[in-house]
């Protein structure tokens, strides 16, 4: 297995301060400090592996519309009906029994018999500006507890993206989770206390976590595995272009988006891939419309779609999507380049993974 986290982009420098992500029983923690911040985090490597096996990941939303007589639409939406989170007083999902917690939401890391995950990161983040205005000083502070477990704090460990623009206050934060997968394996994963305001404006409320996991299982294909991260407006015509990733013709693979406050039925939004010199693909299916992949969708390739606690089709402002680049491949090649382009400023881009098969 090779690791690298060499830029993905040639950049000037960020400093980033980097903390150790921690987990330990809650009741015995004080006040976390805030984490350093900074307001754009151009798009970097996070994680690179040649390796046989595969990247899984885990994600749901935090808020969702509240369900009152005043907007009867609320559960036709939660069932995928076309609606905007601005359009909706916005509410907290919490889905666990703690009083503590103000927010949570469970899903499925759903690995391979005999899989082991080797790297796993955790995304959250969302807009701390609606109805209320939430402090930051929590946006690099989640809870986490693995299937059967307690909660555990988790404080980022790197820069948090934060920044107030197009009317909302919009962050991001990660860290390494890695011991905590590895020891727990597949099951339900529930986050909560992610830092996000509830209410009703125009930008609307947003927010959600993914876990984006890494495996090696010596049955699977030899495969490159690649995480990157950053946190900005998205631009049009914004390119993540990973080099060095060797795959031969008729290859197989994944790639994951995280995005946040794409509005379903809003078009504009796509996401394409070039494969080596073929010509720049839109990566589309049936959860994500050609001109409107930033549509609120948590999806994967499949019919069998991982365990999430709510369920809700339409998520109202998060995205986390897996597409399989099937025919996107196309004669191989060394260089993949993904453009996301969308047409609203007001739409955020977090994470994007690769798992595609490796030359032989």
């Amino acid at each position: 297995m090779r690791q690298s986290p060499r830029p993905l982009l040639r950049r000037a420098t960020v400093g980033v301060l980097a903390l150790a992500a921690a987990w330990a029983p809650v009741g015995a923690l004080a006040a976390a400090p805030p984490s350093p911040e900074a307001e754009r985090l151009p798009f970097t490597e996070r994680y690179r592996a040649l390796q046989h096996g595969g990247i899984v990941r885990a994600a749901n939303t935090s808020i969702s519309c509240r369900t009152t007589t005043a907007a009867p639409s609320c559960p036709a939406v939660r069932e995928g009906g076309t609606a905007a989170n601005g359009d909706f007083d916005m509410f907290y999902v919490d889905v666990d029994t703690d009083p503590n917690t103000y927010n949570s939401s469970r899903a499925e890391v759903r690995l391979p018999e005999g899989a082991r995950a080797t790297y796993a990161r955790l995304y959250w983040g969302g807009n701390l500006r609606v109805g209320e205005q939430k402090p930051p000083k929590d946006n690099g502070r989640v809870l986490i507890a693995e299937p059967g477990g307690q909660y555990k704090e988790v404080l980022a460990d790197t820069l948090v993206g934060h920044r107030v623009a197009q009317g909302a206050d919009a962050f991001q934060a990660s860290a390494d989770v890695t011991k905590l997968v590895r020891e727990s394996g597949s099951g339900l994963y529930t986050v909560a206390q992610v830092n996000v305001a509830m209410g009703k404006s125009a930008a609307g409320a947003w927010g959600g976590w993914t876990l984006v996991v890494a495996y090696e299982k010596a049955a699977e294909p030899l495969r490159h595995l690649a995480l990157w991260d950053g946190f900005d407006t998205l631009k049009p015509g914004r390119a993540v272009t990973p080099a060095g990733l060797g795959f031969p013709k008729g290859a197989s693979g994944v790639a994951g988006l995280v995005a946040y406050d794409g509005d379903r039925g809003r078009t504009g939004d796509s996401l394409t891939l070039t494969a080596g010199s073929g010509a720049p693909v839109t990566l589309t299916d049936a959860a994500n419309p050609r001109t409107d992949v930033l549509n609120s969708t948590i999806s994967e390739p499949g019919e069998r779609q991982a365990t999430r606690v709510p369920s809700y089709a339409n998520t109202l402002g998060y995205d986390s999507d897996v597409f399989d680049l099937g025919t996107a491949l196309g004669r191989g090649g060394d260089q993949l380049a993904f453009r996301l382009v969308s047409q609203r400023d007001a739409a955020w881009a977090g994470a994007l993974f690769v798992a595609v098969d490796a030359q032989k």
